[in-house]
């Protein structure tokens, strides 16, 4: 099957439909965090690398790396922040802008081989960042829209997809270095996304052979208990393909499901990881108690 192999100078990712799923930290983006875009406009980093170093600790893979800070020197940010993130961990990065220059910066300052995020299904976007993604030997994520937007149609957004699969391969980039965001939209406003994007995710496998990612808290944004949907949404979305996805590592219940999932469909060898982070820590100790005290005698 499908193996994308991201890197970072010490460490190496897999991405693939046989492999534990991989979660990729979205908490490095300030869209949305205006605190966070105040200080880094400001050059203050130190919530960057907390949010870095938080993130890795609860379980990420990767993380997501974004400067999108309207007015500001975003190329500037994006390579401060990859800087500052790659010497407080060492987990691969996913380079994440939709200005050229800011990807190219990014680029230059990475070490190892990166996720490029991303590229649309526009002729002129597919121009200008495929080429770069070549160069670098980068894997790249292919979002699902074109000039026409986003359709409501899973079929047109996979006929999207495999145009950007076939084009990246013109530039010589294999599909094991395309990763599709089928898109995911708010099940509160669209109460088909869920269905859309699980057939979308299946031809995508099973067709284009491609591994997957998407936002995954898009899919509960505007309901509440949000993380008890993201969470059921990750583990729904993984039986039908999906292979990553850029998350919020810190929400337990999210973690939970996804780990859960990764037991159910046989990924997480012998139970090991879900033992080792569920198992009762007195347990063992009463064990070693009972052995050491030896057998009870009766009265």
């Amino acid at each position: 099957m499908t193996e994308t192999v991201i890197s970072s100078a010490t460490r190496e990712v897999v991405i693939g439909f046989d492999r534990p799923f991989v979660m990729i930290g979205e908490r490095i983006n300030p869209t949305g965090r205006k605190l966070l875009a105040e200080e880094m406009k400001a050059g203050d980093f130190s919530r960057v690398e907390a949010d870095a170093i938080a993130q890795v600790e609860a379980g990420a893979h990767m993380l997501d790396v974004n400067a999108g800070i309207p007015l500001a020197d975003e190329p500037a940010l994006l390579a401060k922040a990859i800087q500052l993130v790659q010497g407080v961990t060492d987990v691969p990065l996913a380079i994440d802008s939709s200005i050229i220059e800011a990807l190219q910066a990014g680029i230059e300052v990475y070490e190892g081989k990166p996720l490029i995020n991303s590229v649309t299904g526009e002729d002129e976007v597919l121009e200008r960042v495929l080429p770069l993604v070549a160069k670098h030997g980068a894997a790249v994520v292919a979002i699902s829209n074109d000039e026409t937007g986003i359709s409501e149609d899973p079929d047109v957004r996979f006929e999207v997809a495999k145009k950007i699969v076939h084009r990246a391969a013109d530039f010589g980039i294999p599909a094991s270095d395309v990763v599709v965001d089928p898109l995911v939209m708010p099940i509160g406003a669209m109460g088909t996304a869920g269905r859309q994007v699980f057939a979308l995710l299946r031809r995508l496998k099973e067709e284009l052979h491609v591994n997957t990612t998407c936002g995954a808290s898009n899919v509960s944004f505007g309901l509440p208990n949000r993380h008890a949907i993201t969470g059921t949404f990750l583990s729904m979305a993984m039986s039908n393909g999906m292979t990553s996805a850029i998350m919020n590592p810190l929400h337990t219940e999210v973690k939970q499901a996804i780990a859960a999932a990764d037991v159910l469909a046989g990924n997480d060898k012998d139970c090991a990881a879900w033992i080792m982070a569920n198992r009762d820590p007195n347990a063992a100790a009463g064990a070693r108690g009972r052995r050491a005290g030896g057998r009870r005698r009766r009265p």
